[in-house]
């Protein structure tokens, strides 16, 4: 894509005759590989408290990191001068960083072959031409929306309208280069029910590629104004073994869970619970997982990875057998295996939805512990062992009685993935790992 668009400070073209300029100069000083990536990117924020405006802040960046290899070998450095004789000073910086590093036999650019070629449309940016003045009106009108739902929400810590566009190159010695511009846009709330010691916070959000996409200014600010109030009066409950549901919000934390132990720097450092784990029974067998980075308006798609690797479609987990891993060049070198264009992270993960809406999970599970916050951390990826501090709500018969608080549940992430129940169909997308509630058969809860 070659496409100038003139919100940017500098043209597009621009940006590719920098990465230009910058493997040449690499070439000529005698790296044997060079990878360059060009950036630039401006957006706004603002946040309005108790109807009043907080802060305005605008941002505007730009930046080039250059990677070098002399043999195996390798340097980085980095620059925000876009001059001729900071790219110049840039590469030699970079060229004597890797003269006195170690040789890794493991380090390089990709193959040639693995380079993305054809790059698809993604339809990945939608400019928000909002004015300050609109921004701080729809911060408002979501803010008070949360007050107007009752009396008991009495205080707020702001509802926030943000903007951010960028666009980027990343070229390669191999002769790769491809870039696009991209835009995201949040709205979000906050505010705290109750008084003196018996208060409660909660907050909402929507973020989008598209700004027309996005959740109305007035239900972000009711969901966030709905979820504080559901949690006055919380108590803490018995300990003991109970069914735990993940709602899809912190249910995409568990997901990040699996994807960090089938990660390759994980896997070859021995560092996981799910070592040698490929082509083996992980979840149960209704769960499938796939990887969809070409979706249009992604919040995380993209046409190739960090290391200008073309990304595909694929299926992580059938059946509940793992069917790949999440590899860069590096870390499948390590372990012998080919990168899975995942430099940078995974794309549009998906567990593909079940039967029931949150309501029907709640009925599915009958008795148990709805998770709505997960606090602290406490997750061993070498032993798989899971302890967090939560907030939620318990629930007897299919449906939610009170508000709970001060409890932990613990747990070991290898029978946590294997206990699935089910998987909901309420996805909320809001990232690059996207999933339904989650019902888990057991966990232990710490309570009173």
């Amino acid at each position: 894509m070659s496409t100038s668009h003139a919100r940017f400070a500098y043209p597009f073209e621009t940006l590719q005759q920098l990465a230009a300029d910058v493997l040449e100069h690499a070439r000529a000083k005698g790296a044997t590989a060079c990878e360059v990536d060009v950036s630039e990117g401006f957006g706004q924020s603002v946040t309005v408290r108790c109807g009043e405006v907080e802060t305005i802040e605008y941002n505007r960046d730009k930046g080039i990191g250059v990677t070098l290899y002399s043999g195996q070998r390798k340097g980085y450095a980095s620059t925000s001068d876009f001059s001729p004789a900071a790219l110049r000073d840039t590469v030699e910086a970079a060229l004597n960083i890797a003269r006195f590093t170690a040789e890794d036999d493991c380090a390089g650019l990709p193959e040639a072959d693995l380079l993305a070629r054809d790059l698809p449309e993604l339809d990945l940016y939608h400019p928000w031409a909002i004015s300050v003045e609109d921004a701080i009106r729809l911060a408002g009108q979501c803010e008070q929306a949360a007050f107007d739902v009752s009396p008991q929400i009495g205080n707020s810590e702001g509802a926030s309208v943000s903007s951010q566009e960028a666009q980027f190159i990343s070229a390669n010695s191999l002769g790769f280069m491809g870039g696009y511009p991209t835009s995201r846009h949040y709205l979000s709330c906050a505010v705290i029910a109750g008084e003196q010691d018996a208060m409660q916070r909660d907050d909402w959000y929507t973020t989008r590629r598209n700004p027309q996409a996005l959740d109305a200014a007035e239900d972000v600010g009711r969901m966030a104004a709905r979820r504080a109030l559901a949690r006055l009066g919380g108590r803490r409950v018995q300990t003991g073994v109970f069914p735990v549901m993940f709602e899809a919000p912190v249910a995409a934390a568990l997901l990040g869970n699996f994807v960090h132990a089938v990660s390759g720097g994980a896997l070859y450092r021995k560092s996981s619970f799910l070592q040698d784990s490929l082509g083996k029974q992980i979840f149960p067998e209704f769960v499938r997982i796939r990887e969809q980075p070409h979706e249009r308006q992604g919040l995380a798609s993209s046409a190739f990875d960090n290391e200008c690797v073309a990304t595909r479609a694929r299926d992580v987990v059938v059946d509940g057998v793992l069917q790949g891993y999440f590899l860069n060049v590096y870390t499948g070198r390590k372990l012998g295996l080919p990168t899975t264009g995942n430099a940078g992270g995974s794309h549009n993960l998906l567990i593909e939805p079940g039967e029931h809406d949150f309501a029907g999970m709640l009925k599915l599970m009958g008795r148990g512990l709805l998770v709505t916050e997960l606090l602290g951390q406490g997750v061993n990826y070498v032993t798989g062992d899971y302890s967090r501090g939560v907030a939620g709500f318990w629930v007897e018969n299919g449906e939610i009685r009170h508000a709970v608080e001060e409890i932990t549940i613990a747990g070991n992430l290898r029978d946590m993935l294997r206990d699935i129940v089910a998987v909901g169909n309420d996805v909320l997308v809001r990232g690059s790992k996207q999933t339904g509630s989650i019902l888990l058969d057991r966990m232990t809860i710490g309570g009173e």
